[in-house]
Formats: C-alpha cells, sequence, structure tokens
C-alpha cells in the first residue's frame, strides 16, 4: 500500500476531529483546527462533549461574554482527550483566530489550555499549540516554546513566515499546500495542476530544504492537500497531516513511492541565508499577494467557524 510505503520516510498525521476516523487509522500524531470541530460537533455521537462542556462553563465562568468562550474551551479541550484516548503522540489544539494579532490573549488561551489537560493528566509533551503565523502569533510562540508549552505554526504560505518561527524555536509548522493550490487554480483559470508546477508543493519544499541546510530543528508538516500527487511528491516531509479521505485513497493504492525530500541533499543545495527581523518579516510578507491573501482569508474563515460554532451550541444547548 502506497501508504505504508509514505510511513517509510514521513510520520503520517490525521487531520480530522472525528474520533472515529482516527482510530480507523491509527496514527501516532493528530491535528484537527476550529474548522474541523465544528463538523465533528454537529454529530450526534460527540453531543455529550458539549453538553459537558457546558456544565464546565457554568461553573468556571460568569454568564457573560466570556460564557460561550469558556465553553469553546472545555469543547476543544474535551475533544482533544478523546483523540488523545486513541493515539500514542500529540494533538494540536488552536488559540482563537481572533487573537492572531494579539500576543497576551494568544499566550493566556494556550496556559488556560494546558491547565486544563494537567487537571485531566495529561502532559503537555502530548499537545501542540497551533497559533497563526502573523508576526504577534510568533511572537506568542517563542514566549511558550521558552516555558515548555510546544507549538505548531499554522496558517503557513511563505518561506518569510517559516523562517521567523524557526528563528523562534517553535516546535514545528504546517505548510498549507492544498489552500496555495487553490490559490494558483484560481489565478491561473485552470482545474488541474500537475504536482512539479504546484506552488503548494514547490513552498513545503523550499521550506524543507532551506531548514535543514541551515540546521533549524524547527520540523515542517505539509498540511491541507487536495489529493495524492501532492502528498507523495512531498514524501521525505519531516510529517503530513492527511485527511481520512485521502489516507483512504493512500491505503487502498498500490505501488512504490520514492523519497522526494532528504535531508542530504538539502544540505548541497546553494541557498542564501535571510536574515527576518519584524520590518522584513512584513514586508516579505506584503510583497508576497498569495501569501498575504491566503493568511488574513485564513484567519478570517477560522473565526468566522468559531463564531458559527458558538451559534450552533447557543442556538441548539442554551
Amino acid at each position: 500500500m502506497q501508504l505504508d510505503e509514505l510511513k517509510k520516510f514521513t510520520k503520517i498525521v490525521v487531520d480530522t476531529g472525528d474520533i472515529e476516523s482516527i482510530e480507523q487509522y491509527q496514527p501516532q500524531d493528530a491535528t484537527t483546527n476550529p474548522s474541523l470541530i465544528l463538523k465533528a460537533a454537529q454529530m450526534a455521537n460527540y453531543k455529550y462533549l458539549i453538553i459537558d462542556a457546558i456544565k464546565w462553563a457554568k461553573k468556571n465562568s460568569n454568564k457573560n461574554s466570556d460564557f460561550l468562550s469558556a465553553i469553546l474551551l472545555k469543547l476543544f479541550v474535551n475533544f482533544i482527550l478523546k483523540i488523545l484516548n486513541v493515539i500514542s503522540g500529540r494533538v494540536s489544539i488552536e488559540v482563537d483566530a481572533a487573537f492572531s494579532f494579539d500576543i497576551d490573549k494568544s499566550v493566556k488561551m494556550a496556559r488556560d489550555y494546558i491547565t486544563l489537560y494537567k487537571e485531566s493528566g495529561i502532559d503537555k509533551e502530548r499537545v501542540l499549540i497551533k497559533l497563526a503565523s502573523t508576526w504577534e502569533g510568533i511572537e506568542a510562540a517563542k514566549i511558550l516554546e521558552k516555558e515548555g508549552i510546544h507549538c505548531n505554526m499554522t496558517l503557513v504560505f511563505s518561506l518569510a513566515q517559516a523562517i521567523a518561527a524557526a528563528e523562534a524555536n517553535v516546535t514545528l509548522i504546517s505548510p498549507f499546500v492544498g489552500r496555495i493550490y487553490d490559490w494558483q487554480l484560481k489565478k491561473d483559470g485552470v482545474k488541474y495542476i500537475s504536482p512539479d508546477k504546484d506552488m503548494g508543493v514547490i513552498s513545503v519544499t523550499n521550506i524543507y530544504n532551506y531548514y535543514k541546510k541551515f540546521d533549524y530543528k524547527t520540523q515542517v508538516m505539509g498540511a491541507s492537500f487536495r489529493n495524492v500527487g501532492e502528498i507523495i511528491a512531498l514524501a521525505g516531509c519531516d510529517l503530513l497531516t492527511i485527511s481520512p479521505q485521502l489516507l483512504q485513497e493512500l491505503n487502498s493504492s498500490l505501488g512504490k513511492i520514492e523519497r522526494k525530500l532528504d535531508p542530504s541533499k538539502s544540505k548541497k543545495l546553494n541557498i542564501d541565508k535571510i536574515i527576518i527581523d519584524e520590518k522584513n518579516y512584513r514586508y516579505l510578507l506584503c510583497s508576497d499577494e498569495m501569501a498575504t491573501e491566503k493568511l488574513f482569508d485564513g484567519i478570517r474563515n477560522f473565526v468566522k467557524d468559531t463564531i458559527e460554532l458558538k451559534n450552533y451550541i447557543s442556538q441548539s444547548f442554551l
């Protein structure tokens, strides 16, 4: 099976909020986000997690503007606790995207997550805090990593973001292959682009090579795939987080997979070192039309899904 072939070079992570899908593929790690939690929370078999979160929020917050936020905090924790019961490794959990430009609020929410996990007997080593790769998100991650709270920088669309995250010593980053692919399809007015010309694949390859060339410890976890071809083209990446649908496709397909990304090859490449400070980060991001558009679009959509989840809970349970 191609999935088994891929596992020879890359750690496979399942990307979903559906615990049953995670049990099916038995990955070591898992990731989720507000969009995936929104979908899972509306499934009948997970409603008890919402009810438990509401009970917790009633005891631990006032019935004011922070009540729904408290419910969501506990609901996300509840989902992650269930996931941690069926995997041996780590799960990524997202800080509210509305805090993407607020260092203090991002750090506080991350600490609140870790406190709740500790109260549930979960070691912080098994949790990755996901933050949007804005300058403020990366600065928040820098603070958290110094406290031993590991971070996963999400919504990565450019080398500038990736370098800033690595300089902050974050644990890993999640470059979004598929969302870059979507942007490219729309811009080029086509329905398909081969992996060798796929801007998402090229972006992750460049980030991976840069990290390995300059010995950064931060790991690269390609994310948000649209087709199996993108995944195969990134065989050898440190980690790949893949939806259950594409995992099934890989698991039912025969054939060899060759390693595409290799640190020994990266070392031999002629790559110039790029110095990233806040001014340079902002300039390089601004200069990248795709990265700017997709970063802010991603933040808006995560906020939208968080609000939709709050509305769903409010209308259906309160």
